[in-house]
């Protein structure tokens, strides 16, 4: 093949193109080819820089000789998508959301709605991403049935946002049942590549009750364990709340509607302190309590690995860990995600 005989602007254009960092990888090739060829390279050497064989080189220089740098162009224009991405996706989410699969079980998996509609799995995949759909997931909620649900949302929000001046807002719950569990076999501590490793058999030695009360404005836990969660146990846990305040201090108290919580024997405590007031959260409403967050905390810190040979053991460890929390111990911060939904209340409980 003769040489190409470039004139001093295809000669740019080409050279320009070879260095292009944008353009396609076929085009640079062929560019390269041109540039070579009228530099007079062998065709063993351009196979040997292009990786390429002699028909690409005869096949790309003849069209350049004939057509020049429009040559270089691949004519095949390309197809049109085989499917309308837009329809595509919206059959995809139609069968993910309207539809269960046919083998009954209760969810889709990429490759069951793939194989459903005949698509490749990673196109399955690709549109459940795009628009933020997880078959495999599934979340938990509870609705409350409580009619006045806003007044008493109300009230225990305006308790944390904007608390009564001078009076303490504690947080108070039970968490009923703690086991005290023991492993029959010896624990494998946590060592590089090994994960802490417990035994599967375990000994039960008793439950006990742990009595909460957060401190909403220090942040600080007021504990206390009982062997049975009763009445009397409460009244007692909000004496001890009393005696942990000034004299004559209001007291306002955040608690759930567990009948424990409102027997004749709570209201003749509240007779004789009036400066305790206790706030009821709505039904099926404990997120709003605070103390809930605190008792996942010790539930991960200290009961759910915790290794106890006794109900006293267990309870030493709890009142430790309270103990300890204290010295560091901060408020929680609330925020509304959407504060255009937000419930405007004042501290007497009353929706603006």
């Amino acid at each position: 093949m003769e040489r190409m005989n470039l004139s001093v602007s295809e000669r740019d254009e080409l050279t320009l193109l070879q260095r292009s960092r944008t353009a396609a990888v076929a085009q640079v090739r062929r560019a390269r080819l041109v540039l070579l060829l009228d530099e007079g390279a062998s065709w063993s050497a351009i196979k040997r820089e292009l990786r390429c064989d002699s028909r690409f080189i005869a096949t790309w220089g003849n069209r350049f000789a004939e057509q020049r740098l429009a040559g270089l162009f691949a004519r095949h224009p390309g197809r049109a998508p085989l499917r309308d991405p837009a329809k595509l996706e919206a059959r995809v989410l139609e069968r993910t959301l309207k539809h269960k699969p046919r083998d009954g079980s209760t969810h889709w998996s990429s490759r069951k709605l793939a194989a459903e509609l005949k698509l490749p799995f990673m196109t399955v995949q690709r549109i459940w991403r795009k628009h933020n759909v997880q078959p495999h997931r599934i979340e938990r909620h509870m609705i409350s049935n409580d009619p006045d649900f806003e007044a008493k949302a109300a009230d225990v929000i305006g308790l944390y946002l904007n608390p009564p001046a001078h009076a303490a807002v504690f947080c108070v719950d039970e968490k009923t049942a703690i086991q005290a569990l023991d492993r029959k076999d010896r624990m494998l501590p946590l060592s590089p590549g090994r994960a802490e490793s417990h035994g599967f058999e375990y000994k039960r030695n008793g439950t006990l009750s742990l009595f909460a009360a957060l401190n909403t404005a220090t942040g600080e836990v007021l504990g206390q364990t009982a062997p049975r969660h009763t009445s009397a146990q409460f009244v007692a846990f909000l004496a001890d709340i009393v005696a942990s305040q000034s004299a004559g201090k209001a007291i306002h108290v955040i608690c759930d509607n567990v009948s424990a919580h409102k027997t004749d024997k709570v209201k003749s405590f509240l007779a004789e302190h009036p400066s305790v007031a206790i706030h009821f959260t709505p039904t099926y409403s404990s997120w709003l309590n605070q103390v809930e967050n605190w008792f996942a905390r010790i539930q991960r810190d200290v009961i759910a690995r915790g290794v106890f040979t006794s109900t006293k053991d267990l309870a030493r460890k709890l009142m430790r860990y309270i103990h300890q929390y204290n010295k560091t111990g901060k408020p929680l911060k609330w925020k509304y995600d959407n504060p255009a939904n937000r419930i405007r209340c004042n501290s007497s409980g009353s929706v603006d």
